[in-house]
């Protein structure tokens, strides 16, 4: 196993999690893609994306089927400005790739929000460190081991 998806399995252990790290033939860089490999629905996948917050990052965790509003973001942050982080920021801050961002064991602190919206799915898979690798979780669990606050950060648009 990849060293990150180690440290993602390391993570749910030492958080008292029995889920297991998996292994994807495919990559799963898109929601689309994982909820295709994994049999579920989109809605099911946690997307992890890093944004900038007045120039500090910010994870935020939002069902694979919403979009996010930076608006939202920044008025649960208290922040002016939000936007997308650049690959070069997404890995110094979470120390994983873009595609393969998981919601735990980043090398370093970060705020973490999580998308209301994830609540009602009984089952939720996110990444394992890498654009091939997954656990499953629950919007409690997940909640928990990222040390993330609940928000309302969806757009009220339909990704197109």
């Amino acid at each position: 196993m990849h060293p990150s998806a180690e440290r993602v399995q390391q993570a749910l252990r030492d958080g008292g999690v029995d889920s297991e790290v998996v292994e994807l033939t495919d990559a799963a860089t898109t929601a689309a893609l994982a909820a295709a490999a994994l049999g579920v629905t989109v809605g099911q996948i946690a997307n992890s994306l890093v944004f900038v917050a007045d120039g500090e990052p910010v994870l935020v965790l939002t069902s694979g089927a919403n979009r996010v509003d930076t608006g939202k973001v920044a008025a649960v942050l208290g922040s002016t400005k939000v936007r997308r982080a650049d690959a070069h920021t997404v890995r110094a801050a979470t120390g994983y790739p873009i595609g393969g961002v998981a919601p735990v064991a980043h090398t370093t602190p970060l705020p973490v929000l999580i998308d209301r919206d994830l609540e009602q799915y009984d089952e939720i898979w996110a990444a394992g460190g890498t654009p091939h690798t997954v656990f499953r979780s629950t919007y409690g669990e997940l909640t928990r081991l990222s040390g993330a606050r609940p928000a309302d950060v969806r757009t009220d648009q339909t990704p197109g």
